[in-house]
């Protein structure tokens, strides 16, 4: 058994057959008029040089609900192939290069045990509860939350949402990430004395007292990041600054100089003076990439260890290839479906977010 959890494993460089990467360029090229590839951040460098749009999930939600391509390659994980089927047009189609390539963050929050805290939180209080979900969940969930007058959040907006949120109820179910739910909680100003984390089920006292729900689930990545590791990097480079992904821990997050999404930290490491030192908290394939776009700067990831993302690396440019070969020929292997009656309440869900 690895030592590391499902979802998880050291940072391991890998390099393609240059064959394969001319295939692929020559066959995106052929099929140019009817394409767009999508690639996540998170992505490998020979994958992610591929991509037309490259972002973090709101971006990448955003534009699969701008593209007007035929079709739709996602490189990245189950959840966001199926954001961008909800999004799309009947006449396009959204494909994943690998099936696998699931979260196990989103895998955490199974539809039927929501909907029995949904009914035990609902029945314990008169107050309004709008259930808030992170894009890292499925379309069930997805669905629930657009049914239930509920919107999604991107670890970009997140703070933006729980405004919007509180303005149309008093109490709020997050959904699937404890941290990040936590994390924009107190930077939100709420007391974690009323923040509670559903690894039981709260008595009715405590659901007439908390306003924020936290589901128990997190991303196997950034919860490997620890404050050991922040004080190390204190220790070893005096005036370093740290920034990490609001999906970490809150004492990590405390301790660091700044927290957000990919795009957010991106866009500290960009605009950070020459010659600044910066401990980066994310997946690790950000970092290198972060790296060697900045060697004005010294950038180091905040563990050693670097981590990578096991589900997030099963899209190869060899998976890559054969899925617009699937194109080329008709093939529908590797299609991503949402089934309409989901399809239709995620979507309002989804739009909600957009919106703002």
């Amino acid at each position: 058994m690895n030592k590391f959890e499902k979802g998880v494993s050291p940072f391991i460089p890998k390099e393609s057959d240059p064959a394969i990467l001319e295939q692929i360029a020559s066959l995106k090229d052929e099929l140019k008029d009817d394409l767009v590839i999508l690639g996540h951040h998170y992505q490998r460098d020979d994958v992610i040089r591929f991509a037309d749009v490259s972002g973090d999930s709101l971006i990448l939600s955003q534009k699969a609900a701008e593209m007007k391509k035929k079709h739709i390659v996602f490189c990245g994980v189950y959840f966001m192939a199926e954001c961008a089927d909800i999004l799309s047009d009947e006449d396009q189609k959204v494909y994943l290069p690998d099936m696998r390539a699931g979260c196990s963050m989103a895998d955490m929050a199974n539809i039927n045990d929501v909907e029995v805290i949904w009914k035990h939180l609902t029945s314990g209080t008169n107050d309004k509860i709008i259930p808030v979900t992170y894009i890292n969940s499925s379309a069930e969930i997805k669905y629930f939350v657009g049914k239930n007058d509920g919107i999604i959040c991107t670890s970009s907006n997140a703070s933006r949402i729980f405004d919007w949120a509180m303005e149309r109820g008093s109490k709020i179910l997050f959904l699937p990430d404890q941290f990040l739910g936590m994390n924009t909680a107190i930077s939100q100003g709420i007391p974690e004395s009323e923040i509670f984390t559903l690894d039981r089920l709260p008595l009715a006292q405590k659901i007439k007292k908390s306003k924020v729900f936290l589901w128990n689930g997190y991303c196997s990545v950034h919860k490997r990041f620890t404050l050991n590791d922040v004080i190390s990097r204190r220790n070893e480079y005096p005036g370093i600054n740290i920034v990490v992904h609001g999906e970490c821990t809150a004492d990590v997050v405390k301790a660091s100089d700044a927290f957000g999404s990919t795009s957010t930290i991106i866009k500290i490491i960009t605009e950070a003076k020459k010659g600044s030192v910066w401990a980066v908290g994310t997946e690790q394939h950000l970092v290198q990439r972060l790296k060697k776009r900045f060697p004005d700067k010294t950038i180091l990831p905040l563990s050693e260890s670097g981590f990578q993302c096991v589900t997030m690396s099963l899209i190869t440019p060899e998976k890559l290839l054969n899925t617009l070969k699937e194109i080329k020929t008709g093939s529908t292997e590797h299609e991503i479906r949402v089934d309409p009656e989901i399809k239709h309440y995620a979507k309002i869900a989804l739009i909600r977010m957009l919106a703002l």
